[in-house]
């Protein structure tokens, strides 16, 4: 299954590479660089269904788990001072999307979202120290009675261009549940409370709904 956020640009690769494909088979004399064109189309148009790949996980609720919003690795496990909405220290882990992960975003724990906001900014790679607070990003919080309010951050990559958030103040967030969606590569980052007992380590690889990243 496809993300919704894709389904205009699949239709639209997938026109495009028929044309090719057939330019190439119809129109070009020289078979071997027909072939190489067919090729190299082709395999442009799998990397973008693999990118918008949308695979449904069944992610078991629990108010005492904080668990992977996204795909991908753990960048980033450092006490911080958060300036925008606790102006306090948190705890922030950060995981790093490539272009070959899925880029669904979900909400890492169950509650109420009491805060969103959308940031513009720069555009440098996700795994730079200053993404955090430099780059084109959204901010979300959600609170609930565990956890009382965890921020998260989509922060746009050096080639991600496009940031969707469908988290809106009010609404009920489900945990493991569609929160957005960045396109290609791009990183998350969660801001947790620092007592929050830690269940990844640095450069480990998690699963967007299903690995655990922190509880209490």
């Amino acid at each position: 299954m496809f993300h919704k956020e894709g389904h205009r640009i699949i239709l639209t690769a997938f026109f495009i590479t028929t044309i090719v494909v057939l330019g190439a088979e119809y129109l070009i004399a020289t078979k071997w660089i027909g072939l190489s064109i067919q090729i190299v189309t082709i395999v442009f148009f799998v990397l973008i269904i693999q990118f918008f790949r949308n695979p449904k996980r069944k992610t078991p609720l629990n108010d005492h788990h904080i668990i992977a919003p996204v795909d991908g690795k753990v960048v980033v496990i450092e006490e911080v001072e958060e300036k925008e909405y606790f102006n306090e220290k948190r705890l922030q882990i950060s995981i790093f999307m490539s272009p070959i992960n899925v880029h669904v975003t979900r909400y890492a724990l169950g509650g109420d979202v009491v805060y969103s906001k959308y940031h513009p900014g720069k555009y440098l790679v996700a795994w730079h120290p200053k993404s955090s607070e430099d780059n084109e990003r959204t901010s979300v919080v959600v609170k609930n009675s565990v956890w009382g309010e965890v921020m998260y951050k989509q922060i746009a990559g050096a080639m991600a261009r496009r940031i969707v958030n469908y988290a809106k103040p009010g609404d009920r967030a489900v945990q493991g549940t569609d929160a957005g969606f960045i396109k290609f590569g791009s990183r998350v980052d969660l801001l947790l409370p620092l007592d929050a007992d830690v269940k990844v380590k640095l450069n480990q690889h998690v699963k967007g709904g299903i690995n655990v990243i922190a509880e209490r």
